[in-house]
This record gives C-alpha cells, structure tokens and sequence, in this order.
C-alpha cells in the first residue's frame, strides 16, 4: 500500500485538528453560559441568605463551588482549543510549505548571519524568503541558532553523516514533531538561553545552611505574631520584635536577594515552554547514536530535567505574583522573597551546571526536527554521499530547493581535485547566477545533514565564499567594486583555511575596465586554484573564457544560450560545454523599447 503523500498527510491531520478546534469552541462558548448562570444562582441565593435569612451561610459555598470547578474544566477547555488553533496555524503553514506558499512567513534568521558572512546573504540560506525560513520550525531561540549555525558553517564528514541518520529517523516521527511545534502557550519565539544559561552558571550569592532555615522561621514567627496580636494585647510587643528580627535579616542579605531574584527574572511562559519540551523529549526513545546521546544529556544525576525546569517555574511564578496588591502585604509578611531567592540557590547548586547542556540539546533536537519536517516535505530528495576526502562536489539533476518544481531546471556538475573552476558564460538571464546559487544552496542543505534537490550527489566537506550580492554604500563611502573586491581578499584569505573551498563568483570583477578585469580575475582565479580551492565564476566577458585555457586540465569552460525568435527571447536554462557565441544585450534593450542603432557602433 503506497504511503500518502506529505500534502495528503497535513490535510488529514490538518481536518482532525480542525474539528478538535471548533468542537473546542463550541463547548467553551457553552460553559461561558453555564459560568455566568452559576454566578446568577450565587447572586439569586444573597436574598434569602442576607436580607430574608431563611438559608444558612451554608448555601453559599454550593454556587462558589460549582463556579471554581466549572472554571477548572472551562480552563482546561481553553487550553485544548488553543493547542487545537495552533495545530491548525501548524498544518497550513505546512500545507503552504508543500505548496510553495511559504515565502514571508516565521523568522527569517538574519541576526545568526552577520553582513560579513562569506555566503549566507547572497545564497539566501537566511533573511526574507530564505532557506532557513523554508526549513525553520524551532520553538526556542536554541533551536533556531543550532539550525542556522548548520546552515552557515560546514560540519566534519562524520558530524554530517550522524545527522543524516538522526534526520532519517525523525523523519518518520511525525507524532514528535508535531507535539514539539505545539508545546507551550504561544510565547513568541521562546526561552531567551543566553540569560538563563549564564544566571543558572553564575557563582552563588547567598550563603547556604542556616540562613535560608532563618528566612523561612522568621516568616512564621512574623505572621504566627500577628495572629496573636489579633486576639491577645499582649501579642502587639512579640509582633514588633519579631518584625525587628526580620527586618535587621532581610538588611543583612537584601542586596544578595535582589540580585538573585532579579537574575531569576525569566518569562514563566517560556520555562513552562522549554520544561514541556524537556518532558516531552524525556519519553521518547531514539535508534540513531546522534538522537540518543543527546536524549542522555537529558539526564542529570537521576533528576528529571523537566521537574526541575517546572519548579524553577513555580519560584518565578510565585516571585511575579507577589506583586500583585492582595498578595503583597502576605508576601512581605512572610519573608516570601527571601526564601524563594534562597530556595532559587538551592536549584542553582543542584541543576545549575546542567542547564547549559539542556539548552543544547533542546537546541540540537528542535535544529534535526527542522531538518526532519523538510525531509518529509520532500520525499524524492535524497541524502547525498558525503566524503572524507576531497575537495569534491558531484551531482546529477541538482535543482534550486526553493523553486518550484515546474520551473526548476535542472543540471549536472563535476568538481574535484582534477577539474577544479568552471567559467560560466552565457547571456543575460539564462540561468548562470542561479546556477551559482544552485549549487551553493544546496551544498548548505547537504553539509547540515539535510538532503538535497538531486537525483544524486556526491561531496566532501567544503567551506563556502560566495561573491554574488555586493553593494556599494553612501554610509562607508565605498563603491561597489571596492566592496567586490574586499570580497574577494576575504574569499582568497578562506582558501588558506580548512576545510577545502568551494568559491561562487558571479560577474567577476565586472565594474572595471576588460583589460583590468583580465589580468586581475586570472590572478585572482589561479591563486584560488592553487590554494586547493575549486569553484565556478560568471562573467558576460567572453575574454575571460581564456582564462581556462592558460589554467589547462584544472579549468573547463562552460556556457548557458539563450533562442531569438523574432522580437522574443526564451531560455531553456540548460547547462552546455563550452564558450557561449552569442550575447543578447542589445536584443533585450530592444525588447524593452530602447531606440538601438547598430550602425553607431561603426561611426
């Protein structure tokens, strides 16, 4: 029996969810009514209980009961519709995804690659309609920069081939995956780590033993003297004593409590968030040695990872809520925030140094998930074979992953260490820059440990330089061939690293005279080549296809066309060997209604 397809599978999911929603609604709406005629009954029975005196007191807690537990289930409706709502918002998105609708909605990424990056903006892995928008279904800030930071750097052979095999096998976790994307309330993109990973690590700054037993004893003694005080004169002294008492403990250590408690001061919602994840992740068991390892990071000294993230939860909770003005004389009274910054060092001394390793591993979970959902997304794209040894890029029909695909044309390529630089010529939009970026992506894609758009692919690991998408700037006072060109030195420079390079350069040199860009693109390229580099360069100067033959074997020349038929141009987009014959410069400016007379030329 053939298995559904992705579309076929959210659909389903997709009727389900929104039947628990509207079911959700219908029974919520229902006890809205039946809460407010609770509260009309309670109303009703103030006549005969206050003013008429024919009930009891009594009476009165069968409405107050019935309203607190018709509250309870109401919540509890509440929560399901919303985790219903949000499951429905899920499956459209994804629906969208298959659907090429995708471009515009979640995070875009751009604060995890900065302008510098050698390649993340001009191969669009992150920013608006990006790969990482594409991709991205992280809950938590960790999630998002784990995926990103995979999507931006090459990973060692053996690092990517552990996460093939993780993908793989959440791939077909969809029940994990979607309880993932819908844990928590609604908490915009979740847990801040950077915060809460450096107040979990931070030295303590009360003391432990005594103290914190002092706060807890001097809140009891305050309040039980109040009590007294209440019902005996002589209560009023022991009062004033031991509001003394607390009052010289609590100047001792105020400084030391404001400052835990201010450290503590993360969203409830997003422990809550992060917690249920935890819970979640902690009953899951996993086949591939990349999601178990990190299932055991999960552990820490025999305490559940989630119960102790929830009852930090609690402690924040319950610090936020003493200002609230009903709450707050019982709080001061009590000395409740010096025993919730005392009882927060005491999470911190038996959690603290495992909050990091959580963050991590939620972070690298949520990143696979991603990567998983993408997977599944497409079902003919395969893994491709990663390599120890190169550099090497091989691949058969390799098409641009965010294209649709009746418009995505597909072609081959072959680099290693034999044949290293292919140079691009063709016409004005016949495809060379999104060849470029065709292979770029997907080379991203392939060495984060996600499959690829291709029949098949072959590839050690490379780190990327791309020269594509360069600008110059009134603010820096720099024009657009000095930006290329500090491109450039950064591209040159990163072929002395590891590992081996892949170099993109598009229109090479373009904004300075030919004889000029001749002499500095061969420097430039042969440097690259024989740094170890290999990589494919465009240009429309049909001088720079003789850069292959001075580079002999290691250098190939290939070529995109374009067919003239009357006044209309069409591409096929189709990669061909060597130097393309013809421009279509002047055709197109005609195409557009610019008065061209070739007979100038001659004049």
């Amino acid at each position: 029996m053939d298995h559904p397809g992705p579309r076929d599978t959210y659909a389903r999911r997709l009727a389900a969810w929104n039947l628990r929603a509207a079911a959700g609604r219908k029974v919520g709406n229902r006890l809205s009514w039946l809460r407010m005629g609770v509260f009309a009954a309670g109303a009703v029975l103030l006549w005969p209980v206050l003013w008429r005196g024919t009930l009891g007191w009594a009476w009165l807690l069968v409405p107050v009961a019935a309203f607190a537990a018709t509250a309870v289930v109401h919540d509890r409706v509440i929560r399901r519709r919303r985790r219903a709502e949000r499951a429905v918002e899920h499956y459209e998105l994804a629906i969208a995804r298959v659907e090429e609708r995708w471009a515009g909605r979640g995070a875009a990424g751009e604060e995890f690659a900065g302008a510098e990056h050698p390649y993340a903006s001009d191969l669009d892995v992150v920013g608006p309609g990006s790969l990482f928008q594409r991709i991205n279904s992280a809950r938590t800030l960790p999630g998002e920069r784990t995926l990103a930071g995979w999507l931006c750097a090459a990973a060692p052979a053996e690092e990517v081939r552990a996460r093939q095999e993780a993908i793989a096998e959440l791939r077909d976790r969809e029940d994990l995956r979607e309880d993932l994307a819908l844990l928590g309330e609604e908490v915009g993109r979740g847990v801040h780590p950077v915060a809460l990973r450096a107040w979990s690590a931070s030295a303590r700054g009360l003391p432990a033993g005594w103290p914190a037993g002092g706060a807890a004893a001097l809140g009891i003694v305050q309040s039980a003297a109040l009590l007294w005080w209440a019902v005996s004169p002589v209560g009023g002294l022991a009062f004033v004593a031991a509001m003394v008492a607390a009052m010289a403990f609590v100047s001792v250590y105020r400084g030391r409590i404001g400052h835990v408690l201010h450290g503590a001061e993360h969203s409830s919602q997003e422990l809550e968030l992060l917690g249920q994840i935890l819970a979640r992740l902690e009953r899951e068991r996993f086949r591939a040695p990349r999601l178990e390892r990190l299932r055991s990071a999960l552990d820490s000294h025999g305490r559940s990872p989630s119960r102790c993230i929830a009852r930090l939860a609690r402690l924040v909770q319950i610090d936020e809520s003493r200002d609230n003005l009903i709450f707050k004389p019982f709080a001061a009274l009590g000395l409740v925030g010096a025993q919730l910054a005392f009882a927060m060092e005491r999470w911190r001394a038996e959690s603290g140094d495992a909050v990091g390793r959580w963050l991590d591993a939620v972070g690298e979970i949520e990143a696979l998930a991603s990567l998983a959902g993408f997977a599944f997304d497409n079902p003919g794209d395969p893994f491709p074979e990663i390599v120890s040894a190169g550099p090497t890029i091989e691949a058969e029909g390799l098409g641009h992953p965010l294209i649709p695909d009746g418009r995505n044309i597909r072609n081959d390529i072959r680099l290693g260490p034999s044949e290293r630089l292919w140079i691009v010529s063709g016409s004005n939009m016949s495809g060379k820059s999104t060849f470029l970026r065709t292979i770029g992506v997907n080379v991203a894609l392939a060495l984060a440990g996600a499959p690829v758009r291709a029949r098949r692919m072959k590839l050690s690991p490379l780190a990327v330089g791309a020269c594509m998408r360069v600008h110059d700037s009134l603010q820096q006072g720099t024009s657009r061939f000095y930006a290329e060109i500090r491109r450039l030195r950064g591209i040159v420079d990163l072929a002395a690293s590891s590992p081996p390079l892949l170099f993109l350069l598009d229109e090479i040199l373009h904004g300075t005279n030919s004889h000029d860009r001749r002499i500095g693109a061969e420097s430039v390229l042969r440097g690259l080549v024989e740094r170890g580099a290999i990589g494919l360069v465009t240009t429309h100067d049909l001088a720079l296809a003789a850069i292959a033959d001075a580079l002999g074997a290691r250098a190939a020349n290939v070529h995109f066309e374009d067919c003239l038929e009357g006044d209309r141009i069409t591409f096929d987009y189709r990669l061909r060997p060597g130097v393309v014959e013809r421009s279509n410069a002047l055709a197109l400016m005609k195409a557009v209604g610019l008065a061209i007379d070739e007979c100038d030329s001659g004049r």
